[in-house]
């Protein structure tokens, strides 16, 4: 019988005893720094002579830890690692691939404060982001190694007299599994377990921002019992190992997060057929949003305007699914921003260790200046009413922003930032929000603050992004409760943390018998 699901709980650092302990686990975690992790192939741990170093963002001569990188020659021998663990992991049974996944998240509950102590100490996560973070993890190993087993069984279909019909799902193969840095444990470990727990191989690529987490998630899953050769650990250089792995005629899928830049070209390349190839690559990719939160003139304005402000600066609005843009009608347009920037003016920016802190810093140099000449450009754009200052002398922080009066087709409103910035536009009735809300290339989420039952059933059918949200924000999708993947080019909308998402990572097969 399959248990049902219910999400990991976040915890409740108002309470004393929990802040003590968490304390106490960063205090741990720094102990910990300046570690070297190998590579891991084989479950074998491989030095290398190229290594790159892993920095706090908060404080950025702070060396979390340091990592080996993979050359070719060391992919190629990952990837027959791979290929020959697949041989016996693929007969495994899916319930006793299960239950590695459900002994890896019992560990991981155990140890919830030392990694979201990573998270911030080497994502920069404040305490209720990392702590999310975390949970989520949990949340994809659970979840995931329970759908496996409703699917083992596969799906009933009709059988005439005479003969015997049977549809079910087998494996695909070996995978390379690209994680991100904005959730280097939650996204990584749902990825990665989808991927293993129906009995494919992988070849893991972390974000090289956040290498440290991915190898103590891999530490993990050896603890749990995962055999060795099915997850291979190899950080590399993207422009050069990454694309030979994603070209390799061995190579059955690709799971890939990260931007439209890159997942465009990841899926150019895996679509040409190799010498050797016997299949056409499958790609599983989550490439960003441009996403909005529409207010209408009946709102609970107050519940607008904290929507659009955790919606925007959560995480130093560094997730895909952050709302970027804000279209408001022009009733309460004013209001609403007033309230907004009245929120956004209490919002605590600095050093996630504290627990105090909403908001820390962005992930490194080369974001916080992508970040900082958006925010000059929305200077041109619209109105600078909130934040707009930066100050990297130590750390990668940027203020929240939020600029007024921003047209529909600016950039501001276009371009995906990865920043603490939200632009609003005004909008003169619902039909013009409904038009602003879909002129993006993107699909991601979207939430709409209303009481009017019409919109919101209007809405529900011409507001077009894989994830739409009423009357909150357009962040925070809980696995097994809000499925979640976009539209158009916000990737292949594979619902991760959803009914179908393991199926992404298998074929189906009929098999049928005359007697």
């Amino acid at each position: 019988m399959v248990v049902s699901y219910s999400h990991e709980p976040f915890i409740n650092f108002k309470e004393e005893n929990n802040t003590r302990r968490f304390q106490e686990s960063l205090a741990y975690i720094k102990t910990q720094l300046g570690k070297h992790y190998p590579l891991v192939i084989n479950g074998e741990r491989i030095e290398t002579d190229e290594k790159t170093l892993s920095f706090n963002p908060a404080n950025k001569d702070e060396v979390i830890g340091s990592v080996s990188l993979a050359n070719k020659e060391l992919a190629e021998h990952a990837m027959q690692s791979a290929l020959d663990a697949f041989e016996s992991w693929k007969k495994w049974l899916p319930e006793h691939r299960a239950d590695i996944l459900f002994r890896a998240a019992a560990i991981m509950r155990r140890r919830k404060h030392e990694f979201s102590s990573y998270l911030v100490k080497e994502a920069g996560k404040p305490w209720n982001e990392a702590d999310a973070d975390t949970a989520e993890a949990i949340d994809f190993l659970e979840y995931y190694a329970r759908q496996v087993i409703e699917l083992k069984d596969g799906v009933p279909v009709k059988s005439r007299q005479g003969e015997y019909n049977q549809y079910n799902y087998v494996p695909l193969g070996v995978g390379i599994i690209i994680s991100p840095f904005n959730f280097p444990l939650a996204i990584m470990a749902g990825t990665a377990t989808a991927a293993i727990v129906t009995g494919n191989t992988i070849l893991l690529k972390p974000a090289g921002a956040t290498p440290v987490i991915a190898a103590k998630f891999v530490e993990l899953m050896e603890e749990a019992g995962l055999p060795k050769g099915v997850l291979n650990f190899v950080p590399c250089r993207g422009a050069e190992v990454g694309d030979y792995l994603v070209e390799h005629p061995k190579t059955r899928f690709i799971s890939f997060t990260g931007s439209r830049e890159v997942g465009c070209r990841i899926y150019e390349k895996a679509a040409k057929v190799q010498v050797g190839q016997k299949w056409l690559k499958r790609v599983i990719a989550e490439m960003g949003g441009k996403d909005t939160v529409v207010v209408d003139k009946d709102a609970d304005l107050d519940l607008a305007a904290s929507s659009i402000v955790y919606s925007a600066f959560g995480f130093a609005g560094q997730k895909c699914s952050a709302g970027s843009r804000a279209v408001v009608h022009q009733d309460v347009y004013d209001e609403v921003l007033e309230k907004a920037v009245t929120l956004t003016k209490k919002l605590t920016v600095g050093n996630p260790e504290e627990v105090s802190t909403y908001m820390g810093p962005v992930i490194h140099e080369a974001s916080y200046k992508k970040i900082m000449s958006y925010i000059e450009v929305g200077k041109e754009e619209g109105k600078l009413i909130a934040g707009g200052n930066g100050d990297d002398s130590k750390g990668y922080f940027i203020q929240p922003t939020i600029f007024a009066d921003v047209d529909e087709n600016a950039r501001l409103m276009q371009e995906e930032i990865f920043g603490p910035v939200v632009a609003f536009s005004k909008a003169k009735d619902f039909n013009h929000m409904m038009e602003i809300a879909n002129n993006t290339d993107y699909g991601l989420t979207g939430a709409l603050l209303t009481q009017n039952r019409e919109h919101i059933e209007r809405a529900r059918e011409e507001f077009h992004v894989g994830n739409l949200y009423f009357n909150r924000g357009c962040t925070g999708a809980i696995v097994g409760y809000q499925p979640f993947g976009g539209f158009n080019m916000s990737g292949t909308d594979s619902k991760a943390g959803g009914p179908d998402y393991l199926l992404l990572h298998m074929q189906a097969k009929t098999t049928s018998e005359t007697f």
